[in-house]
């Protein structure tokens, strides 16, 4: 049976990591989790959120308020404290209902300032995870390990998604393994890849991303099944600036062994088009030349 395939980065760019021991509450840091989330639970969170002061309020009025106008056929007490609610919380008075009396009178006063703090809180939320500047590389899901200007090196490529540029972009490249020391304990030990080329001033299009294994390289001597064995992982990091945004932005992607090419070579993927273009086939990312033992 095979061993599974351990690793720290999914294909996603999100680490796998599970902390436990920590007390995970969504208010202890609501600002970061509120913009850390996936959308549909941040939709989600708004929705119960506007549904639950509204049913607050609703009960609310139905049990201690009066309402002038109330006592519409076909529809009952409860309702049309609801309706109240939402009225009231979006400012939108329509006429037909009023608070009578000085508790409805205050629930009135309270629910408008909710609202009113609510919405400017959603409101500044949205604008922030909309305005957050992200990245959209797209990374070969495979590397290779095969000769490169006579010398064994380790190969992957990507290119920018977007029609704009990442400027001063700087790639880093991670080789992370499992090591016993002379005691016999095992830890996770980080070695940094030295690259042929580590950083472009403009990276708008595709860039083949070269590590050298000469004697000094962490993965000299190794091969699939000692990268296997000591559940190596290749961690790859991007960082630049969105020249539209003018903002840091980063993307992360990794390689485990069974992601690693041996003496492959992939498929051209630039040309020139009639009119002097310099053309990137972004569909020929990942292609490898026949004959390559994938």
């Amino acid at each position: 049976m095979t061993a599974p395939a351990y690793r720290l980065l999914n294909r996603d760019g999100s680490f796998n990591v599970v902390r436990l021991g920590l007390r995970r509450m969504l208010w202890v840091d609501l600002y970061h989790s509120m913009l850390a989330m996936r959308w549909r639970w941040f939709f989600a969170c708004v929705l119960c959120a506007y549904l639950g002061v509204n049913l607050l309020f609703g009960a609310a009025y139905c049990w201690w308020g009066e309402l002038e106008g109330a006592g519409r056929p076909g529809m009952g007490r409860f309702a049309e404290s609801f309706f109240f609610s939402v009225q009231t919380l979006a400012t939108i008075g329509y006429g037909r209902l009023s608070p009578a009396g000085f508790v409805a009178n205050c629930l009135v006063t309270t629910e408008a300032l909710v609202g009113l703090t609510g919405f400017g809180i959603v409101t500044g939320l949205l604008f922030a995870r909309f305005s957050r500047p992200t990245s959209r590389v797209i990374f070969s899901r495979k590397a290779l390990i095969t000769p490169h200007d006579g010398v064994p090196s380790l190969i992957f490529r990507m290119v920018n998604a977007r029609a704009n540029q990442i400027v001063e972009a700087t790639m880093r490249v991670v080789l992370v393994r499992i090591e016993k020391t002379a005691e016999g304990e095992e830890y996770r030990t980080l070695y940094d890849l030295k690259l042929e080329r580590e950083r472009t001033a403009i990276f708008a299009a595709s860039w083949t991303v070269v590590h050298p294994i000469d004697r000094q390289s962490p993965l000299h001597g190794q091969d699939r099944s000692s990268l296997e064995k000591a559940e190596a992982e290749i961690m790859v990091s991007l960082l630049g600036t969105d020249e539209t945004f003018a903002q840091t932005i980063h993307a992360r992607y990794s390689y485990i062994p069974s992601e690693i090419v041996w003496n492959g070579s992939f498929e051209d993927m630039t040309s020139r088009s009639d009119s002097g273009a310099f053309v990137v086939d972004v569909r020929r990312l990942s292609d490898l030349r026949s004959g390559t033992d994938q």
